[in-house]
């Protein structure tokens, strides 16, 4: 076994002087749902013979985390649909253990959590993120196209069974969801739950028109604080949500306002692809190709030399806006494939 630290060692600095140490990897563009607002129903997905193997999969992360890298999500897509996902989560939380990886955590749909939940927290999973826009069974199919309500719901009673901490994320859809906030604030406070609220975000071409969807956070905190009070607080997960404590519930409520008010000025982040693309912006579309680089030998100096390079190009912020005149997405490639 090749010896992590002989390579690349210190911190990722970026020419703004942030640190990068979120690595976000997205472990397949597949998913069980097609949500309205991220997908077309008639996806086309990558070929698998493109895919990186979860063997070279962990072997960049490895690398990223030599780097400085102290915080890993897996994401997707749907990460749990992926074949064996969890060899790779496995494989990854030995770096939980020698004390390299402050935390392992995943992003899912929730749909696969009943068969996973167990497996994930003896692998030293302890908090997931959970993407759940409404609570409503009927209007949960209609945003999904194809998921299945109950199954979500027994996901999470089984990730808190096996002790995972979750946090609840939902897309603000005006028209949709933006009356169903303050239940599911509720709701999630009740079980023990944090909830985020995410303005949707400009990527890739979809059947709706996002201009129609679209709803300010700002907007959507002066309506909750006339049911709730809502204080400001220092919390950090180490993503770009700004969290407010609810005096009501006692729980937190985390807003990502991408549009509104972006959060680049402190990104720490970059994200990793299936195919071993690595995007240093969410919002950009410049990207470095770290499959040929990982190919190339079986050492790692050549992967830490492109790292280093992609690092250098990271922009200052992304570009995003959701403009009715143009209706075009800002950026072209869809959120399943970058990762959520």
């Amino acid at each position: 076994m090749r010896d992590p630290m002989t390579f690349g060692s210190g911190n990722m600095i970026d020419p703004f002087g942030r640190s990068i140490t979120y690595l976000r990897v997205s472990v397949t563009d597949r998913c069980d749902f097609r949500c309205t607002y991220c997908m077309a129903e008639d996806m086309t997905f990558l070929p698998k013979k493109d895919l990186l193997t979860l063997e070279e999969l962990e072997r960049l992360c490895s690398v990223f985390i030599s780097k400085g890298v102290r915080k890993l999500r897996l994401t997707g897509g749907e990460p749990l649909v992926r074949r064996n996902v969890m060899h790779l989560v496995r494989d990854l939380s030995r770096h939980l253990k020698t004390g390299e990886l402050e935390e392992l955590t995943l992003t899912t749909n929730g749909s696969q959590l009943a068969r996973f939940a167990t497996e994930l927290a003896d692998c030293g999973v302890r908090r997931i993120n959970v993407s759940l826009d409404t609570l409503d069974p009927q209007k949960f199919r209609e945003i999904t196209r194809w998921g299945d309500f109950s199954k979500v719901m027994s996901g999470i009673d089984a990730a808190q069974a096996a002790g995972l901490k979750i946090k609840i994320n939902a897309v603000a859809l005006k028209g949709f969801n933006d009356q169903e906030i303050p239940d599911m604030l509720r709701w999630a406070h009740g079980r023990g739950m944090d909830l985020t609220v995410i303005e949707t975000m400009p990527m890739g071409e979809i059947d709706a028109d996002r201009t129609d969807q679209y709803l300010p956070l700002s907007k959507l905190r002066a309506d909750l604080e006339r049911q709730f009070t809502l204080t400001d607080i220092p919390y950090k997960t180490g993503g770009p949500a700004r969290y407010v404590e609810v005096k009501e519930t006692g729980g937190r409520v985390g807003f990502i306002t991408p549009m509104t008010h972006n959060f680049c000025e402190s990104c720490n982040r970059v994200r990793l692809t299936c195919t071993g693309t690595l995007y240093m912006c969410l919002g950009q579309e410049d990207a470095a190709d770290l499959r040929a680089a990982l190919r190339a030998s079986e050492g790692d100096e050549a992967v830490s030399r492109a790292i280093d390079e992609a690092i250098g190009r990271k922009p200052k912020g992304h570009d995003f806006v959701i403009d009715r005149r143009t209706r075009k997405p800002s950026v072209s490639r869809h959120m399943s494939v970058t990762g959520g």
